[in-house]
């Protein structure tokens, strides 16, 4: 059996000590997934682990691990993360870096205009202080009061 580190979850940064909340939503806004880890990897290196974490019940079966489209900023454009979408039976709908070179066809980015509906549910989460000023020391205790966020955000 594998044991935590306390501290997992904390790391430290330029400005101290943080950590970083990764979500992956539905097209309403209503996460569905999401990971807690320090806030000094790049958000590329933690894109594959957060993708694990979604599970959607259904009625019968097994739960959805995946949807057909994945809108992502261009913080995880990697044209290793692309394919590793499409390996998965995912469309990335990535906006490319200005440091990128312009390869082949313009890519058809109609599905980013949905983006905002992300942002919004990331600052659902910034009105709760308790999640923007981190006073828990236990990773634990922190990802419970993430999850009662998401409770409480898709409630009311």
């Amino acid at each position: 059996m594998c044991r935590r580190k306390e501290n997992e979850a904390v790391g430290l940064t330029k400005g101290g000590k943080g950590s970083k909340v990764i979500l992956v939503t539905d097209g309403q806004g209503v996460p569905i997934g999401a990971l807690v880890h320090s806030a000094q990897p790049a958000e590329i290196q933690l894109a594959e682990a957060t993708l694990k974490t979604v599970r959607v019940p259904r009625r019968w079966g097994r739960p959805r691990t995946r949807s057909h489209t994945l809108v992502a900023d261009k913080g995880d454009d990697s044209e290793v993360f692309r394919q590793s979408l499409r390996r998965r039976g995912l469309q990335p709908c990535i906006q490319r870096r200005s440091n990128q070179r312009r390869r082949g066809r313009k890519p058809d980015l109609t599905p980013y205009r949905s983006r905002w509906v992300i942002e919004r549910a990331v600052s659902w989460l910034g009105h709760f202080r308790r999640l923007v000023v981190r006073y828990e020391r236990s990773v634990e205790v922190y990802w419970a009061f993430v999850v009662l966020a998401f409770i409480l955000t898709c409630l009311g």
